[in-house]
C-alpha cells in the first residue's frame, strides 16, 4: 500500500509517521497520548486504510482517517492537528505579512517602544524577528476565539513576540545571587570584596538577566545590597592608611571618602551602561532600583550618591542631561523621611533630584492600601515591577494564604507571566449594539483571558531552567536553585497574571456622557465587579491573578483605531487619537494637582496588581510645591511620580521646562524628555521622536498630567 504525497510521489504505507505528526500537534496544545491510546490510533488508522481497499492512498484521504480517530479521543488535539494540516498555504500568507513589516522596519523604523531605538541594525533584527514570533505565537497558541478577540480589540495580549519563551516584569534578587558567588556564561564569579568591583558584578548580572525577560526589571533596595561591599571597601582603605602610619581619625576620614568616590563613579558607571548597552532583544532594558529606607550609614550615602548622580546627569560638561534607566524608585517611611526623623537628608536629596530630573518617584510605605499594610504588618516592602506592576502576596509556608500567624510573605525574586489588556468602552459598546447585559458581555472576555494565562502557566512550566540561569538556577528566582535540565513549573506557583484596564475615562463617558471628572460612579462600579471575578478565578485555580492599571503606549492609539472600525466616532470616547491610561483623569481636564490626586484615589485600591498616580507640575523647578504633593502623595499610600516636561538645547547647554526653540541660542537641536506613564521617554531626540503619533498627540493635550 502506498502513499501518494501532494508533489506526485510515492512512498509506503508506515504508521510511524502518523504518530510522529498526531505527537507534534499534541505537544502543541500540552497534552501528551498514553501508550494505549497511541496504540489504539495505530490499530484504528491501519483497519481504515486498509478497509479503503486501494494500492494508492491519497494524503488527504489519510488526514480524513487521522481526524476521524483523533476526534473521538481528543478533540483539542484534533484541532490542532486540522490547523496545522494547512500550515504552507497559512505560511506563505503570513511571511508575507513579516515581510512587509520588516521592510517597513529597515526602512522607516518602528515606535512601539520607546526604549528601542529603531534606527540601529541590531534593534532592527530583533523587532524583525519579534514580528515573526508573534505570528507564530498567533498561529499556534491562541484559539479561534482569542484571535478574533484581539483582531476586533475587545482584548489585548501584551509582549505576544515573547511570551512562550520568557517571563514579564521582576523583582530580581541580586542579593542572593552574589552571596558566596555564582556562575554566568560558564565562568565563575567569586562574591565581590570592594564596592567597585560590586558596582562592575551588579552591572553584568542585570544586564544578562534583564536580556533573558522582558518587561520591567527591577533590582530592590539597591542601597542596602550595596552597604556590606562599602563596608568591605572602607575596611581595607581603612587598613591601608593605618598601615602607612597615618592616625585613625585621618585613616577614616579619607577610607570614607574613597567609599564616596567609589558611590559616585559606580552608579555613574550603571547610567553610562545601562543606557547605551542595548539587550539581545534590541532595546535599552526595562530597569527600575528602589532606595530609601536603609539606614546603615553607607546606605544612606548610597541613596545620595545614586540621586546626586542622576541630578546632575550625563553628557558633556555644558550639556549635560539626565538618562532615563534605572528608574530610580523613592522607599518612603513617614517614621524614617517625616520632619526631623532620621532619614530626612535623604527624603531632601530625593525632591531635590525628582525637580530636576522627575526621578525617583515616590512609594508610600506607611500611609494606606495594600503596599503600605504588608509593610506596616510584615516589614516587607513590594517594589514596583518596571514601572509599576506590583505582585500579590505569597507566603513563605502558606502559598496564597499565610499558614499561621508567624508566616511572613516573599516578594523579592518573584515575577509576572504577562498580561492581557480589555478594552472596557468596546466591550460596553458591543454589549449595547447586541442587546445584552454588559457584565455578561464582560464576564465572556474575563474568562477569555483566565484560560489563556492558564495555559501560559502550563506552556512555561516546561521550559527548562537552562533558559535562564541566573534566575533559574543561580537564586534570582524565588525558588531558582533548580538543575540546568529541571523544568520550572516549581518555580512558577508564585508568579502573577495580570488583567489589564484601559480607558476607564472613555468607559464612562459612553455610559452616561460624564468624565471620570464629573462622575465615576460606573467605572467604580465595574472595577469592584471585575476585582470580586478574579478573586473568584484566584481561588478556583489557585493562580495569583492581578488587576493591573496599563500603561498604555502604542496601545493608546490602536484601541481608538480598533473601536472605530467597529462602532464609528463618538464624542469624548474616540475622536481623539488617544484613549486615557488605566484609571487615570483624561490628560485635557483643567484641574489642580491636589484635585487630581483626590479624584484618583477612589480607584487606588482597585488596581493593587499595577498602579502609579502623576501629577503635571506648571512650576520651574518649585521644590516646595514638589515637597507639598509628594507628602500628600505618600499620606494617602500613593505610588507618586512627579511630572515635569524637561527640554535641554544640545547646543549651548540652556535648560528650560517645555522648550521648543532655544531661548538663549535659538537652536532646535533639542533633547525633551517627557512622562510616558509610570517611566520616562525622549518626546525628542535629533531632530525625531521615539514615541508614536497617539502618544505625542496626548503629550500635546496635556494639562493635568
Amino acid at each position: 500500500m502506498k502513499i501518494v504525497k501532494k508533489d506526485g510521489s510515492k512512498e509506503d504505507f508506515n504508521v510511524d509517521k502518523v504518530i510522529c505528526a498526531i505527537n507534534k500537534s499534541a505537544k502543541r496544545v500540552l497534552i501528551k497520548f498514553t501508550d494505549e491510546e497511541l496504540a489504539y490510533i495505530c490499530d484504528f488508522v491501519t483497519k481504515q486504510a486498509m478497509a479503503l481497499n486501494k494500492e494508492d492512498i491519497t494524503v488527504s484521504d489519510m488526514h480524513n482517517i487521522v481526524e476521524t480517530v483523533l476526534d473521538n479521543i481528543n478533540p483539542k488535539v484534533a484541532k490542532s492537528y486540522r490547523d496545522y494540516r494547512n500550515y504552507k498555504q497559512d505560511f506563505v500568507k503570513m511571511l508575507d505579512e513579516v515581510y512587509e513589516k520588516s521592510q517597513s522596519i529597515m526602512y522607516i523604523g518602528d515606535k512601539e517602544n520607546a526604549n528601542s531605538d529603531s534606527a540601529l541594525v541590531s534593534t532592527k533584527r530583533s523587532l524583525i524577528f519579534n514580528q515573526l514570533n508573534k505570528e507564530l505565537y498567533k498561529k499556534f497558541f491562541l484559539t479561534t476565539e482569542e484571535i478574533q478577540a484581539c483582531r476586533d480589540g475587545y482584548i489585548y495580549i501584551h509582549d505576544m513576540s515573547a511570551r512562550r519563551d520568557t517571563m514579564n516584569c521582576c523583582l530580581f534578587n541580586v542579593e542572593k545571587v552574589l552571596s558566596g558567588g555564582f556562575e554566568m556564561g560558564n565562568l565563575w564569579y567569586n562574591e565581590p570584596k570592594t564596592l567597585d568591583v560590586a558596582f562592575d558584578v551588579i552591572g553584568d548580572i542585570v544586564l544578562s538577566a534583564a536580556s533573558q525577560q522582558y518587561g520591567g526589571f527591577t533590582v530592590p533596595r539597591v542601597d542596602e545590597i550595596l552597604e556590606p561591599y562599602a563596608q568591605k571597601t572602607f575596611n581595607k582603605q581603612y587598613e591601608r592608611y593605618i598601615s602607612l602610619g597615618i592616625s585613625k581619625e585621618v585613616a577614616e576620614h579619607e577610607a570614607l571618602k574613597d567609599v564616596d568616590t567609589d558611590f559616585k563613579q559606580g552608579f555613574q558607571g550603571w547610567e553610562y551602561k545601562f543606557n547605551t548597552v542595548a539587550s539581545s532583544r534590541g532595546d535599552y532594558p526595562f530597569i527600575t532600583m528602589t532606595i530609601g529606607i536603609g539606614q546603615g550609614k553607607f546606605c544612606k550615602m548610597a541613596s545620595i550618591n545614586m540621586l546626586e548622580v542622576r541630578k546632575k546627569g550625563q553628557g558633556k560638561k555644558e550639556c549635560k542631561k539626565p538618562v532615563l534607566f534605572p528608574k530610580i524608585v523613592f522607599l518612603y517611611d513617614e517614621n524614617l523621611h517625616g520632619i526631623g526623623k532620621p532619614l530626612e537628608d535623604v527624603f531632601k536629596a530625593g525632591i531635590e533630584c525628582s525637580s530636576k530630573t522627575m526621578y525617583p518617584d515616590w512609594l508610600s510605605l506607611t500611609g494606606d492600601g495594600y503596599v503600605a499594610s504588608i509593610y506596616k504588618k510584615y516589614g516587607e516592602v513590594i517594589s514596583p515591577m518596571g514601572c509599576r506592576a506590583f505582585l500579590s502576596p505569597w507566603f513563605e509556608r502558606g502559598g496564597m494564604s499565610p499558614a499561621d500567624k508567624d508566616d511572613k510573605p516573599i516578594f523579592t525574586g518573584r515575577f509576572n507571566i504577562g498580561a492581557v489588556s480589555l478594552h472596557l468602552p468596546m466591550i460596553y459598546a458591543k454589549s449595547l449594539k447586541e442587546n445584552k447585559d454588559f457584565f455578561e458581555v464582560l464576564d465572556y472576555y474575563l474568562e477569555l483571558i483566565r484560560n489563556l494565562h492558564l495555559r501560559t502557566y502550563d506552556y512555561l512550566g516546561e521550559l527548562k531552567a537552562s533558559t535562564n540561569p541566573l534566575a533559574y538556577c543561580e537564586g534570582g528566582f524565588y525558588g531558582g536553585n533548580l538543575g540546568i535540565h529541571d523544568k520550572i513549573k516549581p518555580i512558577l506557583k508564585s508568579a502573577t497574571a495580570s488583567f489589564g484596564i484601559t480607558a476607564l475615562n472613555e468607559l464612562q463617558e459612553l455610559y452616561n456622557k460624564k468624565s471620570l471628572v464629573e462622575d465615576g460612579e460606573f467605572s467604580i462600579k465595574v472595577m469592584e465587579y471585575i476585582n470580586d471575578k478574579i478573586a473568584e478565578f484566584k481561588e478556583q485555580d489557585g493562580k495569583l491573578y492581578a488587576i493591573y492599571g496599563t500603561p498604555a503606549e502604542n496601545l493608546c492609539g490602536l484601541q481608538v483605531t480598533q473601536f472605530r472600525k467597529l462602532f464609528g466616532i463618538v464624542e469624548n470616547v474616540s475622536d481623539r487619537e488617544y484613549v486615557s491610561n488605566s484609571f487615570h483623569c483624561h490628560v485635557t481636564e483643567d484641574i489642580t494637582p491636589i484635585q487630581k490626586q483626590d479624584l484618583e484615589k477612589r480607584f487606588w485600591n482597585l488596581f493593587n496588581g499595577g498602579k502609579i498616580q502623576y501629577v503635571k507640575y506648571p512650576i520651574d523647578y518649585n521644590t516646595k510645591a514638589i515637597t507639598t504633593l509628594v507628602r500628600r502623595a505618600m499620606d494617602m499610600g500613593f505610588y507618586e511620580g512627579v511630572n515635569l516636561s524637561l527640554a535641554y538645547c544640545d547646543d549651548c547647554g540652556y535648560q528650560e521646562l517645555e522648550m521648543d526653540v532655544c531661548p538663549k541660542c535659538g537652536s532646535k537641536n533639542l533633547t525633551k524628555i517627557e512622562r510616558m506613564n509610570g517611566y520616562l521617554s525622549y518626546s525628542r531626540v535629533k531632530g525625531d521622536t521615539r514615541l508614536n503619533d497617539a502618544k505625542m498627540a496626548e503629550i500635546r493635550e496635556r494639562k493635568s498630567m
